[in-house]
């Protein structure tokens, strides 16, 4: 098992590079131009830290229920898998503004189905109404609550997750974990600052491929690594 600062640094890059410009980073992005920015913020990067946790724990329990090489071998095939399936797709990627545009779809739709929150609650609005309720009572906001599930549901079973699961598997869980909260931190704070604006200049093929790239070289630092 590899030492902490390794597992933080390994966990940080990959985060990042898997995180920004994905669907979960532009939906973030869109909710904050309709919600108040504290609330998205807070489901999103609550939901992304609790997925975090939960795929660390689920890597450091692998070796005690198969051996450790077994998972080494398996994180080892797992990045190369994950740097070929990057590369593949960004390689073939036919665009950005399509994904943008479909995840503003999906949002459009849930949206206009009056799930609680319509256009008419401008920002404005729900600020006026948050000073008169109790601040805790703002962590069972509807928006808080839309963002943590559409962040989470959006988040189980990418790459993202299953790649975090075999790291903490190879490396330090708790580097893996520190390092992926700050990159979710830092990918979700950008979009809800940056906003729609920022997620459509961000260049999904090049994200994809230096992704890639990098997947690839962790997995031929793991191949060539021994098994401790």
């Amino acid at each position: 098992m590899g030492s902490v600062a390794q597992g933080f640094t390994k966990s940080l890059a990959m985060t990042i590079l898997s995180e920004i410009g994905d669907k979960t980073f532009i939906a973030a992005a869109i909710l904050a131009m309709r919600h108040p920015r504290r609330l998205v913020l807070a489901g999103c990067l609550g939901a992304l830290i609790v997925m975090t946790m939960l795929s660390a724990v689920v890597g450091w329990a692998a070796p005690n229920l198969l051996s450790r090489t077994w998972t080494h071998h398996i994180t080892t095939v797992l990045f190369f898998g994950f740097g070929l399936w990057s590369l593949w797709d960004g390689f073939k990627g036919d665009g950005d503004a399509d994904e943008l545009a479909e995840v503003e779809a999906e949002l459009d739709a849930d949206w206009k189905s009056g799930s609680g929150t319509n256009k008419e609650d401008s920002k404005n609005g729900d600020e006026s109404k948050k000073k008169r309720r109790p601040f805790m009572a703002q962590f069972f906001s509807p928006i808080l609550l839309k963002a943590f599930s559409i962040t989470f549901f959006g988040e189980w079973g990418d790459k993202s997750q299953l790649a975090t699961i075999g790291l903490a598997a190879d490396e330090n869980p708790f580097g893996v974990v520190l390092g992926g909260i700050l990159g979710q931190a830092l990918c979700t704070t950008a979009a809800v600052v940056g906003g729609k604006s920022l997620a459509s200049q961000i260049s999904e093929r090049m994200v994809a491929l230096s992704g890639g790239i990098l997947f690839i070289v962790f997995g031929i630092q793991s191949f060539l690594s021994d098994v401790n």
